[in-house]
């Protein structure tokens, strides 16, 4: 899926964030890092063309039918803050928060993305996803995942009581954790990055500038390709450890730290 080019206006950005994981590990943790998400969301309204949401804002996300999980007040307001200032929002489901529906389209006019896609912004190519199953590896994460979206499983899921559901999701959910934990902290080098190699394959099918992932919870700035044609492999990082995020600023995209911790990027440029 390819979009057509849309220029933004004069100094407006688009903004990338991703991995949020609200609901983890503690209540208190999770309402910190979302008044700081606020806090960034509120400078972004200054001159925001469109935001990308990259996927994982929660740690868990099921919509049962008339049931959304409880929390999060303070993000869905700030998210409603900008699109009703006319901000165009878009959202990747994530690994953790896959199953959405149409919860975010219908109260905040989200656009909402369940694989990568491919835009064209400002005159550039890029290509957006959260990154979970892609390039080589990890293929007992990907038959799961292909069992998780699988409407059937979907279903049955939805006919437990969300209470029973949730407390289900949410011990996965810190077992998930407990097992990556650390190798989320760990830059294994472009040969054995999957994202790396993903982008790589991608790149002889179509050209494009930027490749623009979240899942790692690195903040990765990788030149695949050197000047005149440069291609890059941006990585977001999370708000978690680094919040980081990417802008695009025209032509040009930087990844920045919403704090001072621009000494943990990792990049080769």
């Amino acid at each position: 899926m390819t979009t057509v080019d849309r220029p933004q206006p004069p100094g407006h950005k688009i903004y990338f964030l991703s991995d949020f994981h609200l609901g983890a590990p503690t209540a208190h943790d999770s309402l910190q890092r979302e008044k700081t998400i606020c806090r960034f969301l509120d400078q972004a309204l200054q001159d925001a063309a469109e935001i990308f949401l990259m996927g994982d804002l929660f740690d868990f996300w099921y919509e049962y039918k008339k049931v959304v999980p409880k929390g999060y007040v303070r993000l869905l307001g700030k998210l409603a803050a900008c699109s009703d200032a006319g901000i165009a929002l878009h959202l990747f489901t994530g690994n953790h928060d896959m199953w959405m529906k149409n919860y975010f389209q219908q109260e905040l006019g989200l656009h909402l993305y369940f694989d990568p896609i491919t835009i064209e912004r400002n005159g550039c190519r890029l290509h957006l996803g959260h990154g979970d199953g892609l390039g080589p590896g990890d293929q007992g994460y990907k038959r799961l995942k292909r069992i998780f979206r699988n409407p059937l499983c979907q279903f049955l899921f939805g006919a437990l009581p969300p209470v029973v559901g949730m407390g289900i999701a949410e011990f996965f959910s810190r077992q998930s954790r407990a097992r990556t934990g650390a190798a989320e902290e760990v830059f294994r080098g472009a040969d054995q990055e999957w994202l790396i190699s993903y982008c790589k394959e991608q790149q002889r099918k179509d050209r494009v500038d930027y490749f623009i992932f979240g899942h790692r919870h690195l903040p990765i700035d990788w030149e695949l390709a050197s000047p005149p044609n440069s291609v890059r492999y941006i990585n977001l990082g999370d708000w978690i450890r680094y919040y980081s995020y990417a802008v695009l600023d025209g032509p040009a995209l930087s990844l920045s730290f919403f704090t001072d911790q621009q000494h943990k990027l990792i990049t080769n440029r």
